[in-house]
């Protein structure tokens, strides 16, 4: 059985959610109204994984997803129905170990639970099985173990001698293809903070996550990177030194135009399960550069999306990566990648960057 913990403010929701997980036949469920309820359950009844709401009152889900990933660190959802300037919240509870964020219904969630429910489940369920790496925020465990106070700090921003393409004809043209899903914000952040500003080739990120999170999610990116990191929120030009997030709940894909390749959004394709889809995306950089001009990530995240496009990519004469076992938070999407054989590198996180410096300037 896995143990479950939902924290949420609205008697509503608690006993919503709590049906929900009883009725799925593989869940023992606990709730807190507030992130000191949670706190207090954290020690007592020991979940496996926690569904969080951000907007609580005593002490907010984000203030309490801090304390958790300190004092005890466990797989959160962030269960949220902010949207604007609170996805920011939501998009930083990602940064400090969330391993995902589902988006509350916009309406009644007692008439929309037959549909939010599933996916909700699905989500959860992955995320008790996450990978909370023991060495995110150590120092600040010592430090709370301890008794030492101070506030978390944020390394600056690398700075790296310039790279000059050589794989793409011309020396030019060329594309790299990302996707990743539970896990796939912070992943992310490993992966673009090493690159330098005047990586050659643009880069295309499909992550899975609500629409109303991957604007926050690009403006966070671009914060911490000296890559200039945008959602695709309409026809883009894509150009070196830029990274373009897809927008949630749709696809993005690329295409040629006389002017040269743009990054677009779609309409979510049913065809394709997850979304941003990262299968969709690069079938359709295939169609638009030679594989050799292409190079695929597949980070962390459950199902399968990205690795039979991926694979595709590979056999063609494509540059392909996916991340290794022992870092990814879900190791579906790589793990698919690498199981068919379509991955001509298999690398932990913190080398990934690395390795695709090398690919692409090889």
């Amino acid at each position: 059985m896995i143990r479950l913990l939902v924290v949420d403010d609205s008697p509503l929701v608690r006993r919503l959610l709590g049906e929900l997980f009883r009725a799925a036949g593989d869940f023992e469920v606990a709730v807190a109204r507030d992130g000191v309820e949670a706190l207090e359950a954290l020690v007592a009844f020991k979940p496996d994984v926690i569904t969080l709401d951000v907007q609580m009152p005593r002490l907010d889900g984000i203030s309490c997803l801090d304390r958790i990933m300190v004092e005890r660190p466990t797989p959160v959802v962030m269960v949220s129905s902010l949207t604007g300037e609170g996805a920011a919240e939501t998009v930083e509870a990602l940064s400090l170990g969330a391993v995902d964020v589902v988006q509350k219904p916009g309406g009644a969630m007692s008439l929309e639970i037959g549909t939010f429910g599933p996916g909700l489940v699905e989500t959860v369920r992955a995320a008790a099985g996450a990978r909370i790496r023991r060495s995110h925020r150590l120092a600040e465990r010592v430090r709370g173990l301890s008794g030492a106070a101070g506030p978390r700090t944020r390394p600056p921003r690398p700075r790296h001698p310039p790279v000059a393409a050589k794989g793409a004809a011309g020396g030019g043209e060329g594309l790299v293809l990302v996707g990743c899903s539970t896990g796939g914000p912070p992943a992310l952040d490993a992966l673009l903070q090493p690159l330098p500003g005047d990586f050659p080739w643009p880069i295309v990120v499909a992550q899975h996550m609500p629409r109303a999170f991957t604007g926050a999610l690009a403006r966070r990116l671009d914060a911490l990177c000296e890559l200039d990191v945008v959602e695709v929120v309409r026809p883009t030009p894509l150009q070196p030194g830029c990274v373009y997030i897809g927008r949630g709940d749709a696809d993005v894909i690329v295409t040629r135009r006389s002017s040269g390749l743009f990054a677009l959004g779609a309409p979510a394709d049913p065809a394709y399960r997850w979304h941003p889809s990262a299968d969709r995306l690069v079938d359709s950089a295939r169609e638009v550069l030679p594989a050799a001009n292409l190079a695929g990530v597949l980070m962390t995240g459950m199902g399968n999306d990205g690795a039979a496009a991926m694979t595709r990519l590979y056999a063609e004469g494509g540059w392909t990566a996916a991340e290794a076992e022992e870092t990814a938070v879900v190791w579906g999407m790589p793990g698919e990648l690498v199981r068919a054989g379509g991955a001509r590198v298999v690398a932990p996180l913190e080398a990934l960057a690395d390795a695709l410096l090398a690919a692409v300037a090889s």
